[in-house]
C-alpha cells in the first residue's frame, strides 16, 4: 500500500517520464510560447525552390509546431507580394529582392522582412536554338568537342551586335524587376560587354531599357518556354524546371547556371510583413523552425531524399511539371545542350553552406545591383546599405528558431553558423564569372569595380 508521500513521488516520476517521452516540445512551448495564430496560408510560385514549404507541409513539420498551413500557388510575383501586404497571405516564397525592393519603395512600398533564406543557386540562362547556333562558333571546345563551361556572354556579344546593326531589338526575359534572375542576367550580360540597360524611377522610367544592348522584360516563370518558342524573346533567365523544360521540348539550350555566375548565390527567401511578424512572433519562429527542418531533410545524406522530393514537387498542387524534368536538375545533374548532361551537385542547395541563414551581406549584394542598374537613383553611403539590410533581414529571429531546434535535439550546433559570434557577413566572395570579389562591408567600393553600371555619383 502506497503512502501519500510515495504516491506523490510516483506521480512526480510519471510526470517526468511523460515529459521525456514527448520530448522537448514542452520546453519549446515554454521557451517561445504557443503560436498566436495557428491557421496560416502561404503563397508560392511554381518553381522547384519552393520545396522547403512543400516538404515542411508534407512531412508534418508545420503540424509539429502546432501550425495548420495551407499552401497556395500564385499567378505571379506581383500578385504574391500584394497578397502578403494586404494580409490575404500570412507569408510567401519570395524573390530575395522583393522584401528589399518593397522596403526602399521600388515598386510597391511596404515593410517586408525575412528570417529565412530558402535556397542557394537554382537558376539558369537559356537561349533559343537559333541563338545557340549563332553563339556556338564563339565558344571554346574541349578535346571531345563539347563547349567549355562556364559559357560567358562574350559568345553572345557578336550576335547581339548583329541584331543591333540590322535594327532588330534583342529581347530577353526575366521574371520580375527585383528578381535574382534580373540581376544575374544583367551581371552575365555586362560581364560580356553587353549593356542590359538602366532604370530611372526618378524620371518615371521603370522599363530598365535605357542605353540597353539587350532589352529585358518581365515574363512569368511557367510562361518562359512558350514565350521563347513564339519568338517574342530570344532567351531568358529563370528558375527550374523552366530551363530544363526548354531542353525537353527541344526549343532551347541552357547556356549557364547561376552557380557559374555567382557560386552559391542566395536565391529565394520566406517573406512576411513586418506587422505580421510583430503580431505573431511565436507563430513566425515556429514557421522558421519547420522550414529549417525541411531544408535539412532536402539536403540530408548527400541529397538522398531528392527523388522523393521530386515526386512531391511534380504534383499539380506544387510545381506540376513532369518528374523527369524536375529531376534533371534537382538530383545533382544539369542538362545543357540536349544530351550534354553534367554533374552539378550544388545546382539546388537548401541547407548546405549555411543556405538557410539570412546574411546581411546577401541583402547588401542585391542592393548594390539595384544601385548599379538605377533602381536606386542616387549614391548612398555604405551605412545606408547596412541599415536597410538590418531592417529587412532578421538573423535574430532565425537564431531563436535554430536554438530551439538544437535544444529539442532535432538539429545540432554544428548544423548552423556559430550563433553567438556570427555577425551576418560572409567572408569576401570570389567565385563570380568576371573574377570580381564582393565584400558586403564595402558596397560603394564594390560598385566602382564594374565597367558597366552606375557608381559613385552617377545618375541617369
Amino acid at each position: 500500500m502506497m503512502t501519500k508521500v510515495t504516491q506523490t513521488l510516483w506521480t512526480a516520476i510519471k510526470v517526468a517520464t511523460l515529459a521525456t517521452a514527448i520530448g522537448t516540445q514542452i520546453s519549446a512551448i515554454a521557451a517561445i510560447g504557443e503560436p498566436e495564430k495557428e491557421d496560416l496560408k502561404f503563397g508560392f510560385i511554381k518553381l522547384t525552390d519552393m520545396a522547403p514549404l512543400a516538404i515542411a507541409y508534407e512531412k508534418g513539420y508545420f503540424e509539429d509546431e502546432g501550425l495548420y498551413v495551407t499552401l497556395e500557388a500564385q499567378a505571379n510575383w506581383k500578385v504574391l507580394l500584394d497578397r502578403v501586404i494586404d494580409g490575404q497571405l500570412d507569408g510567401a516564397h519570395m524573390l530575395a529582392g522583393q522584401p528589399l525592393g518593397a522596403t526602399i519603395g521600388f515598386g510597391t512600398k511596404a515593410d517586408i522582412i525575412t528570417a529565412f533564406s530558402m535556397d542557394l543557386n537554382g537558376n539558369g540562362i537559356t537561349v533559343s536554338n537559333d541563338i545557340w547556333q549563332q553563339m556556338k562558333p564563339n565558344i571554346p571546345k574541349d578535346p571531345d568537342g563539347k563547349p567549355v563551361h562556364p559559357i560567358k556572354a562574350d559568345a553572345l556579344k557578336p550576335v547581339v551586335e548583329k541584331y543591333k546593326d540590322q535594327g532588330k531589338p534583342f529581347n530577353m526575359g526575366m521574371v520580375f524587376p527585383v528578381s535574382t534572375h534580373n540581376y544575374e542576367l544583367r551581371y552575365w550580360l555586362a560581364a560580356g560587354g553587353i549593356h542590359p540597360g538602366y532604370y530611372a524611377p526618378h524620371k518615371g522610367d521603370t522599363s530598365g531599357q535605357i542605353d540597353a544592348d539587350a532589352l529585358l522584360s518581365v515574363t512569368p516563370p511557367p510562361q518562359m518556354p512558350a514565350t521563347m518558342e513564339a519568338g517574342t524573346i530570344y532567351g531568358y533567365c529563370v528558375g527550374e524546371p523552366w530551363n530544363q523544360q526548354a531542353v525537353f521540348k527541344g526549343i532551347g539550350v541552357p547556356v549557364v547556371t547561376d552557380y557559374e555566375i555567382w557560386k552559391n548565390n542566395p536565391e529565394k527567401v520566406f517573406g512576411v510583413s513586418k506587422g505580421w511578424a510583430e503580431k505573431y512572433p511565436n507563430s513566425h519562429i515556429r514557421v522558421v523552425k519547420a522550414m529549417i527542418r525541411a531544408a535539412k531533410w532536402l539536403d540530408d545524406n548527400n541529397n538522398a531524399n531528392r527523388p522523393e522530393a521530386v515526386e512531391i514537387l511534380s504534383r499539380s498542387e506544387y510545381v506540376g511539371a513532369d518528374y523527369d524534368v524536375i529531376a534533371n536538375s534537382m538530383t545533382g545533374t544539369f542538362e545543357y545542350e540536349k544530351g550534354d548532361k553534367r554533374e552539378v551537385p550544388d545546382f539546388n542547395v537548401f541547407f548546405r553552406h549555411n543556405a538557410t541563414y539570412p546574411y546581411y551581406s546577401d541583402a547588401i549584394w542585391y542592393l548594390t545591383q539595384m544601385r548599379r542598374w538605377g533602381q536606386i537613383s542616387e549614391q548612398k553611403p555604405d551605412s545606408w546599405y547596412m541599415d536597410i539590410a538590418r531592417k529587412v533581414y532578421r538573423p535574430d529571429i532565425y537564431a531563436t528558431a535554430a536554438r530551439e531546434l538544437i535544444e529539442e535535439g532535432l538539429l545540432a550546433k554544428s548544423d548552423f553558423p556559430n550563433l553567438e559570434s556570427e555577425d551576418g557577413f560572409r567572408a569576401p566572395q570570389t567565385h563570380f564569372i568576371d573574377g570580381i570579389t564582393y565584400d558586403g562591408r564595402k558596397p560603394n567600393d564594390y560598385l566602382t569595380k564594374f565597367n558597366i553600371g552606375l557608381k559613385n555619383k552617377d545618375q541617369i
